[in-house]
């Protein structure tokens, strides 16, 4: 709330000034010389043509007024100013964005620890950082299957994200140590278990999963709190950190970062459009 009432702020007299700045001249005291502000420079081998008669503030509470004044009859300048930087900020962004991707494209694709579901040799490339108790990615799961699905030439890559809490970690700890004992196939099954829990994962929970899947739940739990586990979660969180993720669900669509939730019909779309 503070950061936006600050932009806004700064914008409305940055706003103000460029409304008044090119017809105003202020006097800021006896001691001080006349100010004139022009909008355009005149070439230096010609004349320089006198300003047009302007606005002249004998000090700065009246330059106050006039730009209140000028932002109350025009209150639409605003918002066109505030649009046109939100696009800006938007696209230094994406660009932002893409220059990271770009540098971690290698680690992105690494699947050396992590599930890959779809098409493995698929022309385009998903990647989804994921916590099994974010709302929004239990939201996101059933669409991300059915885009895969659908599509039928998109290579997704899981990457394990608990940011969550506790149960966030040992979901991500279980998960992992089924792939590592049992193949994709057993961490797909745990995957699917643990998106769809509504309850805490506690460890009556786990073992019954674990059972489920044909593993020994004391096996499980043995390799869930391994070193190698948690360097499968330190190497994520690595990674998301030079992204500058920090929330779930993110995805990474070839060069382009998706942060959050976005519905089917637009995850189609911006498929569609990284194929050209």
């Amino acid at each position: 709330m503070i950061e936006s009432a600050l932009k806004y702020g700064s914008l409305l007299g940055a706003v103000a000034l460029f409304a008044v700045a090119g017809a105003t001249t202020f006097r800021g005291g006896p001691a001080e010389p006349e100010t004139v502000v022009a909008t355009a420079a005149a070439e230096p081998a010609a004349p320089v043509a006198a300003p047009a008669p302007g606005l002249v503030f004998a000090d700065e509470a009246a330059f106050g007024a006039a730009i209140r004044g000028y932002l109350l009859e025009n209150p639409e300048v605003i918002f066109e100013a505030v649009s046109v930087l939100e696009q800006r900020q938007a696209q230094q962004q994406a660009q932002s964005d893409a220059d990271m991707v770009t540098a971690n494209l290698d680690a992105l694709h690494d699947t050396t620890d992590d599930w890959v579901g779809g098409n493995p040799e698929g022309d385009v490339t998903l990647v989804e950082f994921i916590d099994y108790r974010c709302s929004y990615c239990r939201r996101a799961h059933p669409e991300t299957r059915d885009l895969v699905s659908a599509d039928g030439n998109i290579r997704l890559i899981v990457k394990e994200f608990p940011i969550l809490g506790e149960a966030s970690l040992l979901s991500s700890r279980f998960a992992i140590a089924a792939k590592q004992l049992g193949g994709d196939e057993a961490y797909l099954g745990a995957h699917e278990a643990l998106i769809a829990l509504r309850g805490n994962p506690d460890e009556p929970t786990l073992r019954q999963l674990a059972m489920e899947l044909g593993l020994d739940p004391d096996q499980v739990f043995e390799v869930a709190q391994s070193d190698a586990v948690s360097a499968v979660i330190a190497k994520n969180h690595a990674l998301a950190e030079r992204l500058d993720i920090r929330g779930t669900p993110t995805y990474v669509l070839q060069d382009q970062m998706i942060r959050g939730y976005m519905p089917l019909e637009t995850m189609m779309q911006a498929v569609a459009e990284v194929r050209g």
